[in-house]
Parts: C-alpha cells; structure tokens; sequence
C-alpha cells in the first residue's frame, strides 16, 4: 500500500515535490522524487531528526534519498546530514569553509544549544558534519531521472554567505528558499548575515520562479511572488538598502 505525504505529516506542494514543516524551530525540509532518485532540501535539526527524514523520504519516494541540497549552514538545516552519507550533497560555494574551520563549528554548536538544542546531541552533530562534495558557485542542474530536473542556483549572501536555493520545474514551478524567506515571523539576520545584498538574493529567486511559482520558505507557509516582493522590499528598509 502507497503512503500518502498527507499521512506522513507531509505537505504535497507540486507533482513528486513535497515539504515538512519541523517541530521546535518550524524548519522546512523539502523532498523531490524521481525515477529511482530523490532529492532532499535540508536535513533537519539532529541526526534523530535526519534518520526520520529519511525514512520518510524512503517511504514517499519508493527509494532511498540519493541527493541532498543545504540551503545555507544554519544547525537547524544541516545537523541531520549525517543520516544521508550514502547521498550526493551540494551547497553554496564556500559552505565547506563553515563546516571544517573549527571557529565555526563551534559556533554551530554554541548556536544550536543557545537556541535549546541538547548540549550532546549538539556535540554529536557537530562531530559528524561532513562538507558537501558538491559546490555550487552559480547553476547546477541534476538529472532525477523520467524527465525530472531540478536547478540548484547559488543566490546568496543574504541570509548568510551561503545562500542556495532550488528550483523544481513543472507546472507550478516550486522553489526552495531556505531562509531567505521567512513567512512565520521576520527573517532573522544573524552575525553571518550580508544585509546589503539580500534584497538583491530575493530578486534573483523571482528571476528563478517567475510569477507563478510557488515558494517554499525556511519556515513558515509556502508563499507566492507577491510575498517576496514584500519581504524584499521590507528587508531593503529595514537595512536601508537603496534600490
């Protein structure tokens, strides 16, 4: 018997193209199945919560996990990579940097349990972060395979240096954010935030989606155009960005 994403606490967005909203933080992980492959957005908060998401993944897709895309290297969107080494990993140029340099690792973990996550399973997570092989400096686009296609852009800085977004093609066309675009409170700018240029991040993922998309946010509810238009336009006054 199928399992519906419905009965999986799963969102059904597009065709073959799902999300979750997590509990604690409201992260989203997004899921996108093809033909004997499966692309992940995002990993979750701890390896308990990777190895959930990918059982879940494996009962919605028919198959293991077989790609997975870090939208940006924040503990809630990255901890549970570990639970998908057998996958290919992408994420934003320089992401890498992030997860070996020991300043940031620590920060990673200090992050994560400043924000309530258990002090061991913060330590654990760090301990098994593993740098994405894959590295993205512009476009990328990978073959799920039956005509699936996803493009992976690198859009950043915004949100952090590292920005990577990922565009499902069809009919609506689907876009994973990360939090670039927040819509259950204001998109938070943390120390490793690039002010200056996230409202331009966000006119590059309306370039990507166009006007019918559908966008997928960090957290919060999937969102359309005229939502980032808003929140783009907000971060641009709250930062005093000209444009």
């Amino acid at each position: 018997m199928t399992v519906t994403w419905e009965e999986l606490g799963w969102e059904r967005v597009a065709a073959g193209v799902g999300r979750c909203r997590l509990p604690v933080w409201d992260c989203t992980a997004g899921l996108v199945v093809g033909a004997g492959a499966a692309l992940l957005v995002d990993a979750g908060s701890s390896p308990a919560e990777g190895a959930r998401l990918r059982a879940q993944a494996r009962e919605l897709a028919g198959h293991r996990v077989t790609h997975l895309a870090l939208t940006h290297p924040h503990f809630d969107h990255v901890f549970g990579a570990a639970a998908f080494a057998g996958a290919q990993t992408f994420g934003a140029v320089g992401v890498d940097g992030v997860f070996t340099r020991a300043r940031d690792r620590e920060e990673l973990r200090a992050d994560a349990v400043r924000h309530g996550l258990d002090a061991r399973t913060a330590r654990e997570a760090v301990d098994a972060l593993v740098p994405p092989r894959h590295l993205v400096s512009g476009e990328r686009t990978l073959d799920l395979g039956a005509g699936r296609q996803v493009l992976l852009a690198n859009v950043g800085p915004g949100h952090t240096a590292h920005d990577l977004a990922v565009l499902v093609p069809g009919t609506p066309e689907v876009v994973f954010c990360g939090d670039l675009v927040e819509e259950s409170g204001d998109p938070q700018a943390g120390p490793d935030a690039v002010p200056s240029r996230w409202p331009a991040a966000l006119d590059r993922l309306l370039d990507l989606g166009g006007e019918d998309a559908l966008y997928v946010p960090g957290h919060g509810a999937v969102v359309d155009a005229a939502f980032l238009r808003a929140q783009r336009d907000a971060l641009a006054a709250r930062f005093g960005v000209s444009r």
